[in-house]
């Protein structure tokens, strides 16, 4: 009895696969003649559109379907037709909504799909070169439409689309819209461009490679390059392509600036300084390549500061070399924006940074003869012009900005240096106050 059960439940199964099958097939034909019927009259028969619609994407659920040439380029006719009407009635009508998202990306991977079927015939590959040919120009213009809107995955998505359709018409020595060389060179770095808008830098990487292979003339191809190698963690492919825009186009800023931001990443700051200078000769009026010049310079006066091997004697010319040149570049940004508390309190740190230097004299100083002891006063008298020199700049910060942490530390450090213990327990206070997330009413120090 079981196993006349078995039997009987697969041949119920095999009957079923088998009209499974058939139904795919039957609903792909009832598509194309749902369609047809609307072609024939599209005012009277509106609804059979929509049907096609729905019974083409039942019967490609099917392997039957999925394995004929007939039933993609219905799907491909389908919303083809459906989007040419509707682009038809928005030029009348610009408010009418186009019922897909993108009907000319799903028509031309239909064409495609049934040109790559095994058996498709002859005139049915035909039939699939001329929809997506008519489809290409559709799809560039929703793909900008997608773009306009920051829909920057559907936009890359509709301009791959238009590329792989000029790959298939040259491919069958038909007529694309991107014959023109410029234009279709355009249309890669576009395709590129809004791949790596959409975060796909994997996806954009191929476009940019196309147009640096061909040896580009354009700057916008190496930054793409570059930053897409750059984001895949291609460190040694990224640097390449960086030296050689930057040798290729020495004026063009943005490569220039990718360059300081490399060297920033890499705390390269001796070769930044170069790339920094040249930039700030393009923009003299860019407070914040003052600023990050300035950072540099402090940075490596601060390096100096630090060097254990050297002598206080041997640091000393490239302290003062360093000291000033930041001092310079941070005195140039407050010029160009009197308002920004960051360049005061980083010429104010810079300015506190520099008594450092009397403090380690000092620390070195002997008190065991009276001579030592004079020199020790001497040191500190200008330790405390130092300090009231940056104190300027901490106060002019503290006054536009009277709860920002780092100046509140700054001028508490420098009153207890100069054993102000009525400002130092002010500004102990304040401190305490915001580190516990809460607000000082007002600044202490005035414009």
């Amino acid at each position: 009895m079981k196993k006349v059960l078995f039997a009987l439940a697969g041949f119920l199964l095999t009957v079923g696969v088998a009209q499974a099958q058939e139904d795919g097939a039957k609903l792909a034909k009832s598509a194309g003649k749902a369609l047809a019927a609307y072609n024939q009259d599209p005012a009277g028969n509106g609804s059979k559109l929509t049907e096609a619609v729905t019974k083409i994407e039942q019967a490609l659920q099917t392997p039957e379907a999925q394995a004929t040439a007939s039933a993609w380029l219905v799907k491909g006719d389908v919303y083809s037709t459906r989007l040419q009407n509707e682009m038809a009635m928005k030029s009348i009508n610009p408010a009418t909504k186009l019922s897909g998202d993108n009907d000319a990306l799903v028509a031309i991977y239909a064409y495609k799909t049934a040109l790559e079927v095994p058996t498709a015939k002859k005139y049915e590959k035909e039939q699939a070169i001329d929809g997506i040919a008519a489809m290409q120009p559709q799809v560039v213009n929703i793909g900008v439409g997608k773009y306009n809107t920051k829909e920057f995955d559907k936009a890359f998505l509709a301009f791959k689309a238009s590329i792989d359709a000029h790959t298939i018409l040259k491919a069958n020595k038909k007529k694309s819209i991107l014959d023109d060389a410029k234009e279709y060179n355009d249309q890669v770095y576009f395709t590129g461009l809004l791949a790596t808008l959409a975060k796909r830098h994997s996806d954009a990487l191929p476009y940019f490679e196309e147009l640096y292979n061909k040896g580009t003339d354009s700057v916008a191809v190496y930054e793409g390059l570059y930053n897409c190698r750059n984001e895949l963690k291609d460190e040694a492919g990224a640097l390449k392509v960086l030296q050689e825009g930057r040798k290729k186009f020495p004026e063009e800023s943005s490569l220039l600036f990718a360059e300081i931001n490399y060297y920033l990443g890499k705390g390269r700051l001796s070769e930044l300084t170069g790339s920094l200078e040249q930039a700030i000769k393009k923009e003299p009026n860019n407070d914040n390549l003052y600023r990050v010049l300035g950072d540099v310079y402090n940075n490596l006066f601060t390096t100096v500061l630090e060097d254990t091997l050297q002598s206080r004697e041997q640091r000393a010319p490239k302290l003062k070399e360093y000291g000033e040149l930041a001092k310079k570049n941070y005195k140039m940004a407050i010029d160009l924006d009197p308002k920004n508390v960051d360049f005061y309190y980083s010429l104010g740190a810079l300015l506190y940074n520099e008594t450092n230097i009397l403090a380690q004299e000092m620390n070195a100083t002997s008190f065991s003869t009276s001579a030592g002891q004079k020199r020790y006063q001497e040191l500190k008298g200008q330790m405390l012009v130092g300090v009231d020199e940056a104190l300027k700049y901490f106060q002019k910060a503290e006054s536009l900005e009277p709860n920002d942490q780092n100046v509140l530390a700054a001028l508490l450090q420098a009153y207890g240096r100069k054993e102000d213990d009525a400002l130092y327990m002010e500004f102990k206070k304040r401190l305490d106050v915001v580190k516990k997330g809460g607000k000082v009413p007002a600044a202490y120090f005035k414009n």
